[in-house]
């Protein structure tokens, strides 16, 4: 049986490379003479027609680069390195650019499908009044697992940790402020409960659960329990979605103690030379067709209502991508502090050692 979605972001990632999406950040100082609109994404991150599509409705060429690493990008902008005028962040790195002056204020007026937004996307705390950064998709971490290995899911993070029947079935995330996180929620701290005070105890939590832990992964969760290395993985909900349109033994569950979420958004830098261009292709995403060719090729959870509506009923009905009101209530951003960052990455490299 064919999936419903004929394809999906797992198998574009293999398809295309740098080269098909264009340029790369560095070679982009000096290009923003020559280009309508410079714009900086993940790769493999629109619809398969849409820059084309954008083109045909507006007359703007987009010169497409890859982004690397977000803290490269960072130092970029910083520097005056690149000239973008439209970039994608995740929430952390928006709080991050905003509070060093590198963002322009959206203009609302000017983004009139911001009406298409889930209103629980219209405000966020890394960006209050969404002054610098316009929601694009979603995700949240939640435990994936191979049902014919695991007779009985683990309810959330407490029972993952410290129930033996998972002992060597494992896989978390390698990043040590993610895998802190996770320790603290085991515990029933917040992910922005946690202080400097907490990392000791957390430290000697996660020691005393390491032996537990079969692998930590780096964004290759999904590879892991697809070639049956281990049974459950800590990952995105949009990752493990794909997943399971590949395999039906693969299951998710939401933990019964809430999860971090993240949130990809559009925003425009300081310096953007084509900050109206930048806007309009903004409001083109954010439209109803426009916006459903982006998620039917990445399918990951949408914040726009009105391309969610033009979905499959399978993508609009799915718990793993859009779990239900008294979960998404327990979803929390995790804040940028990059002090507490740097402190959680000592403690953990101190247990882990160089794997971390």
């Amino acid at each position: 049986m064919q999936p419903i979605f004929p394809l999906h972001r797992r198998g574009l990632l293999k398809g295309l490379g740098a080269g098909a999406l264009g340029l790369s950040l560095p070679s982009l100082a000096g290009c923003g003479e020559r280009a309508q609109l410079s714009f900086a994404n993940w790769e493999s991150y629109l619809g398969e027609t849409t820059l084309a599509d954008f083109k045909d409705a507006t007359g703007i060429d987009v010169a497409l680069s890859a982004i690397a690493d977000e803290n490269s990008l960072f130092d970029q902008l910083a520097k005056g390195d690149v000239r973008l005028d439209l970039i994608m962040a995740s929430n952390r790195m928006v709080e991050r650019l905003a509070g060093a002056g590198l963002l322009t204020s959206i203009s609302k007026a000017r983004v009139p499908n911001l009406r298409n937004l889930d209103p629980r996307f219209a405000d966020a705390p890394y960006d209050p009044g969404r002054k610098y950064s316009v929601p694009y998709t979603w995700l949240a971490y939640g435990l994936v697992y191979r049902r014919s290995a695991v007779a009985q899911p683990p309810r959330g993070w407490n029972d993952l940790l410290t129930n033996l029947a998972y002992a060597d079935k494992i896989a978390l995330p390698a990043d040590p402020a993610d895998l802190i996180r996770i320790v603290g929620k085991s515990l029933g701290k917040g992910a922005n409960a946690i202080t400097l005070d907490d990392l000791p105890a957390l430290a000697v939590r996660l020691r005393d659960i390491q032996s537990r832990i079969k692998a930590f992964h780096h964004d290759d969760g999904q590879d892991l329990l697809a070639s049956k290395q281990v049974d459950i993985v800590a990952d995105f909900n949009g990752d493990a979605a794909q997943v399971m349109l590949e395999d039906k033994d693969i299951g998710f569950i939401h933990p019964s103690e809430g999860a971090e979420m993240t949130c990809d958004n559009l925003c425009i830098p300081v310096a953007a030379g084509n900050a109206e261009n930048a806007h309009r292709f903004i409001d083109y995403v954010l439209g109803g067709q426009a916006g459903m060719r982006v998620i039917e090729t990445i399918l990951y959870p949408t914040p726009n209502l009105a391309a969610k509506a033009l979905m499959p009923e399978q993508y609009q009905t799915s718990t793993v991508l859009f779990p239900p009101p008294e979960v998404f209530a327990k979803l929390e951003y995790a804040r940028w502090q990059p002090d507490l960052d740097a402190a959680m990455d000592k403690a953990v490299r101190a247990v882990l050692g160089p794997q971390a």
